[in-house]
């Protein structure tokens, strides 16, 4: 089940919003389809991410797939456990495995995200 608080991108990322910060990870889904995360590229604090662009890249033992930022801003933290045991995404990708925190620089783009159920209903067509 997806947390009804966040906001989902098509692409398979989570947001988190409070204020003008956005908290940003992989859903359930990508990590459930991507399998055993072995690395990611964490991306730098201080870089300008833009909505829909690559905003960092994830490894598995299946495949390498990149992480699709969900809005645009600026890094402003990121989870540098995931470094030395990128497994926490597997393990809790809505807790303890988020990528980053953004600043958002364009809040109209939060109109461009799912609730919980649109995403739901997203999934269950994209499986279809």
């Amino acid at each position: 089940m997806n947390p009804d608080e966040l906001r989902y991108h098509k692409e398979h990322t989570w947001v988190s919003i409070s204020g003008k910060k956005a908290t940003i990870g992989i859903t359930d889904y990508a990590q459930d389809a991507l399998g055993d995360i072995v690395y990611i590229d964490i991306p730098e604090v201080d870089a300008e991410v833009e909505a829909n662009t690559e905003m960092s890249e994830i490894e598995s033992t299946k495949a390498t797939s990149s992480v699709i930022a969900p809005l645009s801003g600026t890094i402003l933290s990121v989870n540098e456990d995931l470094e030395d045991s990128p497994e926490i995404i597997n393990e809790d990708p809505y807790g303890k495995g988020w990528i980053a925190v953004i600043e958002i620089s364009d809040d109209s783009e939060l109109d461009d995200l799912m609730d919980a159920s649109d995403y739901d209903k997203f999934i269950e067509e994209e499986a279809g």
